[in-house]
């Protein structure tokens, strides 16, 4: 395949990559709970790219060598493989981390426990770019010091989570054990006063009684979880389809027609990550005060908008002088605008829109949907920008309309709700002619004396 003249020799790897996400999240039940500290592929042919010309441009999805003056995506073919599959297994802990943290964290502040895992990856993100410097870990000699530094955190990991107790919800209702679930909450909430919130469990559990845990392909044949499950599909979807990652892969070429030299566009990209890292900090701090709605809304929306004025500032850049810096400010403002809403909130509607028996299933589905995605965006973009030229990001702004649109009119508000009140109200919106959900109303008195 060509684009420009140019031999897109990475084109097939990075569809290796892309596809090892939804394969390990369907064939793997488990996995660890460490977060992504580093990204990109490392250069085992950097003396083929001109001197002056070597740069990394990352983001969220695969970040690539960029030769910015040829137009050629440079993927090094050994790390952009072992990448891939170091992903396909991340993409499983990325699930299990948000899970636990839903389950384990009080309904007052379960959006905001949850949302750190947001912050993480993004810290991840920022971290991998600033290591990725070529004054750091990013020159020709240090690439094997870099692909080493990912040790340190997965030690950590390793030492440390044994340190922590088993969730709660996962103790009560799945194993049945009342003595360490009760252990495990009073070690999770450092009091013994927890009995408030152990009968809301308790309730959960015998709403839960008589089912057995779900597989992913039984979500879609249950009409109870209907809506969930739509949800699930539109919203994971939007998020890897919205043009975030894309934009991480043109803002090299923005940078320099803004006339960032080229030595410094290293140090540009590394402000695209601090962007997401601050907007994940002010989301968790204000998401239980303003909504899972409202993040989401206002993130599809203003990601509308910038992607908007993003694709006019392309086309007339060679008209304006200053258009050019315009685009550049777009980038930022799109970053942010990610990361308001969708870099975050959407990893915990899995969490609060399932059920105890569904959530693993809910988090497998998840997962495999949003690789999939990440797989039919690397593998379609190199083709819209061929085809759309400056109207490539018009698909993803259709995208960012429709998540915005679902979200206003069919996402219920999960704010301040125990999991069985979100379970009744989603019940209520599966079958609009019931007026009772699956609601425990207490144990059954026996006013009758007869044996």
């Amino acid at each position: 395949m060509r684009r420009g003249g140019h031999v897109l020799a990475g084109h097939c790897l990075t569809t290796w990559f892309c596809s090892c996400g939804p394969l390990s999240c369907l064939c793997t039940p488990w996995g660890a709970s460490s977060e992504r500290c580093l990204q990109g592929p490392l250069p085992s042919s950097w003396e083929e790219v001109p001197p002056g010309e070597q740069h990394l441009c990352g983001g969220r999805g695969n970040p690539v060598w960029l030769q910015p003056h040829s137009g050629l995506l440079r993927d090094d073919h050994a790390g952009t493989a072992a990448h891939g599959h170091q992903c396909g297994y991340q993409c499983v802990s990325m699930n299990i981390q948000p899970m636990y943290l839903g389950e384990s964290a009080p309904k007052e502040q379960r959006g905001t426990v949850a949302m750190t895992s947001a912050i993480f990856t993004a810290l991840g993100i920022v971290m991998g770019q600033v290591v990725g410097l070529r004054e750091l870990l990013g020159g020709p000699q240090a690439w094997p010091l870099l692909l080493a530094s990912c040790l340190v955190p997965g030690v950590l990991q390793l030492a440390s989570l044994p340190l922590l107790p088993e969730s709660p919800r996962y103790l009560l209702i799945d194993r049945g054990d009342s003595a360490t679930c009760l252990a495990a909450l009073q070690r999770l909430r450092g009091t013994t006063e927890v009995m408030v919130e152990l009968a809301e469990l308790e309730e959960e559990r015998t709403a839960c009684q008589g089912g057995r845990a779900r597989r992913p392909w039984e979500l879609f044949q249950d009409g109870a979880l209907r809506r969930q499950v739509i949800s699930l599909v539109v919203l994971g979807s939007a998020m890897e389809l919205c043009g975030n990652d894309s934009i991480y892969a043109y803002a090299s070429s923005v940078f320099l027609e803004a006339g960032i030299p080229q030595e410094k566009v290293q140090y540009a990209i590394v402000g695209t990550g601090c962007c997401e890292l601050l907007t994940a900090f002010i989301s968790c701090v204000v998401i239980e005060r303003v909504g899972r709605r409202v993040l989401l809304m206002g993130g599809y929306c203003l990601m509308t908008c910038w992607g908007s004025v993003f694709t006019v500032a392309l086309c007339l850049q060679s008209s304006f002088p200053w258009m050019p810096y315009l685009a550049m400010s777009c980038i930022f403002a799109f970053i942010l605008s990610f990361g308001i809403g969708p870099a975050g909130v959407t990893g915990i509607l899995a969490t609060e829109l399932f059920d105890q028996k569904a959530r693993p299933a809910a988090y497998m589905v998840c997962g495999a949907i949003m690789w999939t995605m990440l797989f039919l965006v690397g593998l379609g973009f190199p083709f819209l920008m061929e085809g759309l030229s400056h109207f490539l990001y018009v698909p993803f702004l259709g995208v960012c309309v429709c998540g915005a649109i679902y979200t206003a009119f069919f996402l219920p508000e999960t704010k301040g709700k125990t999991f069985l009140e979100i379970s009744e109200e989603l019940h209520r919106l599966n079958f609009p002619g019931q007026s009772q959900g699956p609601a425990w109303k207490g144990p059954e008195v026996i006013r009758s004396t007869e044996l």
